[in-house]
């Protein structure tokens, strides 16, 4: 059946008559007065009006694809033998600071500090100056092989000039030319640096080496700084995210920065619609964050000038466990001296004790007894009056206070002290 048959079938306002249209006719007339018949004339004319005008129009056209040469985003477009490179390259002023830390104080940095607090012998023996920094922004952060590194901030030193580098990805398909100058980079660096890079980022990075059929990089020590920061700042100010550090500890507030839940939409909304805008957030955003671990080197390589005095705790607990004990005996005296109080006193007790010097853990718990009211306390120095000083009557008087051990051994230390007594008595 043609259209005019079609159409021909219609009655009053587009609908096919039936018993219901034909029974809201008056006389044979449409309730505003006129015929049927000049009803549906007039229906048919305005719906070949309508059809005219939708057959007539264009069809939207696809927006096209943003051009790399006029990009509203800081990268220049760059072809490499693996494809395109789109990357910006920002060369910081010496001057240039995170809150209260230089950036370029990275670049001396006392690597040997610096390795002590990772527990890791292979960064103290590296060169700050040959070092690679490095963040991602990825599609994900669940990692897989579904998920890709999209943007990768990369921060290094040619000479006394700190270099910050972005590769981006405009396209997945340019995935390959940003891998080959990421293992370039790496094949210059001395060691790398991140923030949870060792769980996250190049287990990610590699895995889209192995994806793309491409060797990673070979791999290099590595100082992965939010371990160092939880060991140094958790206890006083909790989680460790980088921004919270950068405030708590550099004394930096990013000014309207975005959610990390927030990058991977973002990212997925460009690729959809070539919107420029949802991306610039994620660089600045990936920026601070390489930039920010640079300043975090150069405090941690210099910790006991500058740390906040609660965190000289961390940093004295950290130095006994890495076996550095004359500095963790330093840094725990000066927490002293600046009035952190009973817990630096007990630290620097413990670490006497560690050393070996147990005349000075004696004078440390015997003082810090008389300020607190603790079970560890007495045990300790229960443990140096029968050991040590051989007074098991004295270290009986502690253990009836309470020395917070199970009942077991709380009954054989007692027994123990109590032969010890009866011993001394009879000689």
């Amino acid at each position: 059946m043609d259209l005019k048959k079609k159409l021909s079938r219609l009655g009053p306002r587009g609908r096919p008559t039936t018993e219901r249209t034909r029974g809201e006719m008056v006389g044979g007339r449409a309730p505003g007065g006129e015929s049927s018949a000049e009803s549906r004339s007039h229906e048919l004319d305005s719906l070949r009006g309508k059809m005219a005008e939708i057959l007539g129009r264009e069809s939207p056209r696809p927006r096209p694809p943003a051009d790399p040469a006029e990009t509203l985003l800081p990268f220049a477009r760059i072809e490499t033998e693996w494809g395109t490179v789109h990357r910006r390259s920002v060369r910081l002023a010496p001057s240039h600071h995170v809150g209260r830390m230089p950036v370029d104080a990275a670049r001396t940095a006392n690597a040997g500090m610096l390795g002590l607090l990772a527990l890791s012998p292979e960064v103290a023996g590296e060169d700050l100056g040959g070092a690679l920094f490095v963040d991602t922004e990825t599609t994900g952060l669940g990692g897989g092989a579904g998920t890709i590194a999209f943007l990768l901030g990369l921060l290094w030193f040619d000479g006394e000039v700190t270099v910050m580098e972005q590769l981006l990805l405009r396209h997945p398909a340019d995935e390959p030319a940003m891998l080959e100058l990421f293992r370039e980079r790496v094949a210059e660096a001395s060691m790398l640096v991140s923030y949870n890079g060792k769980s996250f980022d190049l287990p990610l990075l590699e895995t889209r080496f192995v994806m793309n059929r491409s060797e990673p990089p070979a791999r290099l020590p590595h100082l992965d700084l939010l371990h160092l920061a939880r060991r140094l700042h958790g206890e006083r100010i909790g989680a460790c995210s980088l921004k919270r550090v950068e405030s708590h500890v550099l004394g930096f507030e990013r000014d309207e920065d975005i959610d990390g839940a927030d990058v991977a939409p973002r990212y997925a909304h460009f690729l959809r619609t070539g919107d420029e805008g949802a991306l610039a957030a994620v660089v600045e955003h990936n920026a601070w964050d390489v930039v920010s671990m640079a300043a975090l080197v150069g405090l941690y390589g210099e910790p006991l000038e500058t740390l906040h005095d609660q965190d000289l705790l961390g940093l004295a607990r950290t130095l006994k466990r890495a076996r550095a004990l004359e500095q963790a005996e330093e840094v725990a005296s000066t927490a002293l001296r600046r009035g952190v109080g009973p817990a630096a006193l007990e630290l620097r007790g413990r670490i006497a004790k560690a050393r070996g010097d147990r005349a000075k853990a004696l004078g440390d718990f015997e003082e810090l007894a008389e300020e607190v009211d603790d079970d560890a306390v007495r045990l300790e120095l229960a443990k140096l009056y029968e050991h040590y000083v051989k007074e098991p009557l004295r270290a009986l008087e502690l253990v009836k206070q309470g020395t917070g051990e199970p009942e077991e051994a709380t009954a054989k230390r007692r027994s123990r002290l109590e032969r010890k007594i009866e011993r001394g008595r009879r000689r």
